[in-house]
């Protein structure tokens, strides 16, 4: 939200009333609190009006201070991100207290609160890392004119005349809280969940409101009140609706953030790396779960426009399995189900007779798990429409109907997932298709749900229900998922979510174009994503409108099969790959086999995922926040610590660019080829080619050629590959066994007077080879001789 008219002026209508003084400080615990007058206190006469600001200065664990400020203080309204979800806090926190300053120190992080003027500023062992200076935390009274940005704004605010024939006027004036830091020179900021838009977020405005705006425009449909700044920091923002950021935008050296209502609690997450950050935001709002294997492996979609039946979903199982592109995850779009009966939970018997015996046969004959497409919507012309309002199941507006409106289905509803009850009965219906033979559901939507004029079952506030139902609704799913197959044995496909959200994996990027510019939009908001706590990202390959040229499927298919999670999907057309030509299998069957050999390697990154925090997928400078070159890197990525990853966003004969960091680089497909960083590389990529490079100091622990599935064993006939050690240099990974965060064994390798020593720490882990590369050349130890000892000398 703006307040301002520039920089000097207020806009017209808008009142402020800043923190100005701290007038009493008192410990509490983990901090402060304080009493923070909106005007100079001179006397005690000038205690006797005005708004009093109580702060909070506290640390709930270590490295984290969080700041609280609130106005009117009564019951605290509902629903809330739920905090701590997964892992305890970590309490480290030590107080002091100067004439005229309170420090709350935490982790390597210090925050300063100085009484006259009332400044918090907060530093590391070496540097300030930002502030909110005097007159950064305010309260403002907003004309409600103000508050309406656009005709298509659907802020908190926004009047709903679409589902209710009588609307309440809106107010005069809305209340928000507003705090504001400083933005040092150089800094850049990065995450705020999946934006499309520019991926350094510097003079952006953007608000955490999910909607249903595919990726083309300012609208996100997994909106997260964090970001990362490039200063070894991150900041949360603990409010569960529409929280808005003005990025420097509106104070071009300030970083605001504003919530209507009466209260604002942010975090400073402090970390050394990007990657500790994230580990400790993850532990403040949840850690990714861990996935089974098979989810790494190809998902096939029939697409959501197209014709299908029995006979389709074969041909396409049986074409990819004979092009040597075996599907994991078959997935069944929205045409499962009659239409106009969305959701109805049942098969169209029309298209298919006997749902159980085929999925039965199918799942025999091409060894694929089932997903299918559900949402939380329910059409007035589905059959349990009525069985949903006798219940009581879904939303409601104030006068006790069901609120409705025929955008997506006829006289759509929303299941009240704050209600048990409806929860109960939805899980039901998810129930009956598991008995079916269904293995996980693609849990679309979730972004257009009603917050004016409507009351939910449980009293929850409809502006802080908009986002949260998102997490609500995929933790319902996966929960059950759970409960049927077990944990680690749980997946959904979800396009919403919010802060939290990334404890119920997978999330895919929503609906494209299939154009070079939508591939670059999705990676710029996968990158977002996992900047902002979530593991994994996916996308539909090909994009999903339209029907990509075969050079744009080609590109495509490689940088899918590069991310955590692999989907052909699109709208009007099929994705199968001979619809593009036959030498796209070709193609695809190579990047699919590389996957799958790299599983090893991919699993080990997921329990990283699940235990701390860490994305698979990583933008450039939260491997090298060193090397300012990688700060604005948006069209490439780090695949975990060792793989670099340059998607083709060009035309056939046109030059990819893209940047190596510092040290020596291999290519992953082509190992005599070397590159020594910091380089701009400049190249005509083949079509059937995607540069992929390892790190110097990795190991690599491949599976064998031609496995033809993701979920294997991990530990038998491993090829280990090292690459590039320095002298003296040791390193280490894991061997995962597949299941959970097992671990088979410990693979360490080291340097030592122009030798290299492979230690495999484990009995469980069966080798097929070692391998070892340095300056494009290769040593290498087959089978038989890799077993003969623990130790061995390359």
């Amino acid at each position: 939200m703006r307040f301002n008219d520039g920089f000097w002026l207020l806009k017209s209508g808008v009142k402020p009333h800043h923190g100005l003084q701290v007038v009493q400080g008192l410990p509490d615990g983990d901090g402060y609190n304080f009493q923070v007058s909106t005007k100079p206190i001179r006397h005690r006469g000038d205690t006797l009006a005005g708004p009093v600001l109580s702060v909070r200065v506290h640390s709930p664990t270590e490295g984290v201070v969080g700041v609280k400020i609130e106005h009117f203080k009564h019951i605290d309204p509902i629903p809330n991100i739920a905090l701590f979800p997964d892992d305890p806090p970590v309490p480290s926190v030590s107080l002091s207290k100067t004439d005229n300053t309170w420090t709350v120190t935490s982790g390597g992080l210090t925050a300063e609160v100085t009484q006259n003027p009332y400044t918090v500023t907060f530093k590391s062992a070496t540097r300030t890392l930002t502030a909110a200076g005097y007159k950064h935390q305010a309260l403002y009274d907003v004309p409600y004119k103000w508050t309406q940005r656009s005709a298509s704004n659907n802020s908190c605010l926004t009047t709903d005349v679409s589902s209710n024939p009588h609307p309440e006027p809106p107010p005069e004036t809305v209340r928000y809280i507003h705090s504001e830091l400083n933005i040092s020179p150089g800094e850049l900021f990065y995450g705020l969940g999946e934006q499309f838009g520019p991926f350094v977020k510097n003079g952006q405005s953007v608000s955490i409101w999910n909607q249903d705006g595919g990726t083309s425009s300012e609208q996100a449909y997994k909106c997260v009140p964090f970001y990362l700044s490039n200063r070894n920091y991150g900041v949360f923002v603990n409010h569960p609706g529409e929280v808005e950021f003005e990025m420097g935008s509106e104070k071009v050296s300030r970083a605001g953030v504003s919530v209507a209502g009466e209260a604002l609690e942010y975090f400073i997450i402090y970390g050394p790396t990007p990657l500790e950050i994230l580990e400790r935001y993850t532990r403040i709002t949840g850690r990714p779960a861990i996935l089974p294997a098979w989810t790494f492996g190809l998902w096939l979609s029939t697409s959501f426009l197209t014709s299908y039946d029995e006979k389709t979903v074969s041909g396409f199982l049986e074409g990819m399995q004979t092009r040597k592109c075996p599907v994991r995850v078959f997935h069944l779009d929205c045409f499962w189900m009659k239409q106009y009966e969305w959701c109805s939970f049942t098969f169209d018997p029309d298209n298919f007779p006997d749902p159980k015996a085929y999925l039965s046969e199918i799942k025999q004959k091409y060894g694929v798990k089932i997903c299918v497409w559900i949402n939380p919507y329910i059409s007035q012309l589905s059959p349990i429409f009525q069985e949903a309002v006798k219940g009581g199941y879904l939303i409601k507006r104030k006068d006790g109907t069901p609120w409705q409106w025929d955008l997506w289905q006829p006289g759509l509803a929303v299941v009240d997932v704050t209600n048990p009850a409806a929860r109960n009965w939805y899980e039901e219906k998810l129930d009956a298709l598991i008995d079916l033979g269904v293995d996980t559901f693609k849990t679309d939507f979730g972004e257009r749900i009603p917050h004016a004029n409507v009351v939910f079952h449980d009293g929850s506030d409809p502006m802080r229900v908009h986002n949260t139902f998102s997490v609500i609704y995929n933790e319902m799913v996966f929960k059950l998922l759970e409960r049927r197959f077990g944990k680690g044995e749980a997946v959904v496909f979800a396009r919403s979510a919010t802060a939290g959200g990334q404890r119920f994996p997978v999330h895919w990027g929503g609906d494209c174009e299939s154009t070079f510019e939508a591939m670059a939009e999705t990676l710029r908001g996968g990158l977002s994503l996992t900047s902002s706590g979530f593991a994994f990202a996916s996308h539909d390959i090909g994009g999903f409108e339209g029907h990509p040229p075969p050079e744009i499927y080609h590109r495509w298919v490689a940088y899918g099969l590069f991310s955590s999670h692999s989907r052909l999907h699109g709208s009007m057309s099929y994705r199968v790959p001979w619809q593009y030509g036959e030498a796209a299998a070709t193609y695809m069957a190579r990047f699919l086999d590389a996957k799958h050999r790299l599983m090893p390697y991919l699993y080990n990154l997921s329990i990283h995922g699940h235990t701390k925090g860490h994305p698979m997928q990583r933008a450039m400078f939260i491997e090298f926040l060193d090397d300012p070159t990688t700060h604005y890197l948006d069209r490439q990525f780090m695949l975990g610590p060792s793989l670099l990853v340059a998607p083709v966003f060009v035309h056939e004969g046109e030059e990819l660019v893209y940047y190596l960091p510092a040290g020596r680089w291999t290519s992953f497909f082509k190992p005599s080829r070397t590159q020594v960083g910091p380089a701009w590389m400049k190249e005509v990529v083949p079509i059937d080619e995607i540069p992929v490079w390892v790190r110097q100091g990795s190991i690599l622990c491949l599976g064998p050629t031609g496995v033809g599935r993701p979920d294997y064993d991990f530990a038998s006939g491993l090829e280990v590959q090292v690459y590039e050690l320095e002298e003296g240099q040791v390193v280490r990974t894991e061997v995962p066994i597949g299941k959970g965060t097992g671990i088979a064994g410990i693979v360490e390798a080291k340097l030592s007077n122009g030798e290299v020593t492979v230690n495999v720490a484990s009995g469980q882990v069966a080798l097929a080879s070692l391998s070892y590369f340095a300056s494009g050349q290769v040593k290498k130890v087959d089978a038989a001789e890799a077993q003969k000892a623990v130790s061995l000398k390359l």
